[in-house]
């Protein structure tokens, strides 16, 4: 049996895993590249989840109303860029029971952007609330990580383990013949012009999150690597990681990532729509 390190040993690991991930974490944003603007949408809320589900030793009598987020991406150039896509198919809706839910492809309507005029995707990681809607977007080119692809998805489109759903293991094979797939070749890789992905949160064995440069600075999308703010305000992992260790040492990577710590947006707190202001129902710019 592999004998675990002690409180010193996992502080000099988180140590020397911030140094190695903060030697030239920003150095992608600083390119010089367009701004965008940053919105995040939100399209459904999970009622009463279970807190200790997303913080690490959080009480588990713990309940909250959590925010299904997309974001969206904008630029004087074009480009509509989604990170993450949401879910739509009736087994999650019937398993699940979303209230106020809205098709991601609808929810973004409301910031005067529809389906067809998505241009990118950027897939954070391979689970169903994340991944599942990628087809509603049919002109987008879809980012992930290569090492998520492959650990994932089988070369004959079937999954490789549990934690990606049969539907979405054979969407992104589809997406891969047909031309749209794209693979990310691992950590600080400038993927669009401001638009930098980075890996090491260790939610899934290769998700990512994203970096994006806006007239505010740099801004964070941390997906499910960061959870709620309570993560990165008490230091505290995610309760659903392959390695706490690592997902701590991220969190302070987006620190130093991002140009100010309220910069950094979590994957699904509601209070991301009472720190920013509204554009819209479900929507707040992110600046």
């Amino acid at each position: 049996m592999r004998r675990l390190p002690g409180p010193e040993g996992l502080l000099r690991r988180v140590g020397a895993l911030i140094l190695c991930a903060a030697l030239g974490a920003p150095n992608a944003l600083r390119s010089q590249a367009p701004t965008y603007d940053v919105y995040a949408v939100r399209y459904a809320v999970l009622p009463s989840f279970p807190v200790a589900g997303l913080v690490a030793g959080a009480d588990r009598s713990r309940r909250m109303d959590i925010a299904m987020m997309v974001w969206l991406l904008t630029d004087g150039a074009g480009r509509r860029v989604l990170v993450d896509a949401g879910f739509y198919r009736r087994k999650f809706l019937e398993r699940w029971h979303p209230q106020d839910y809205l098709q991601p492809s609808e929810a973004i309507t409301a910031a005067g952007v529809s389906a067809e005029a998505i241009t990118d995707i950027i897939m954070t990681h391979v689970h169903w609330d994340h991944l599942d809607g990628v087809d509603l977007f049919p002109n987008a080119r879809v980012w992930i990580q290569r090492a998520e692809y492959r650990y994932y998805v089988n070369s004959d489109g079937t999954p490789r383990n549990r934690a990606i759903d049969p539907d979405n293991a054979a969407e992104l094979r589809a997406l891969r013949r047909s031309g749209r797939l794209r693979l990310v070749n691992g950590d600080a890789q400038e993927i669009l012009p401001g638009i930098t992905c980075y890996t090491g949160g260790r939610h899934t064995y290769a998700s990512q999150y994203v970096g994006v440069r806006t007239a505010a600075g740099a801004v964070v999308l941390a997906s499910d690597n960061l959870y709620l703010y309570e993560n990165l305000e008490r230091r505290a992992a995610i309760a659903q990681t392959l390695d706490p260790v690592a997902n701590l040492a991220a969190q302070e990577r987006m620190r130093a990532i991002a140009t100010d710590p309220r910069l950094i947006v979590p994957g699904h707190d509601p209070a991301v729509f009472q720190r920013f202001a509204l554009i819209a129902p479900g929507i707040t710019g992110i600046r």
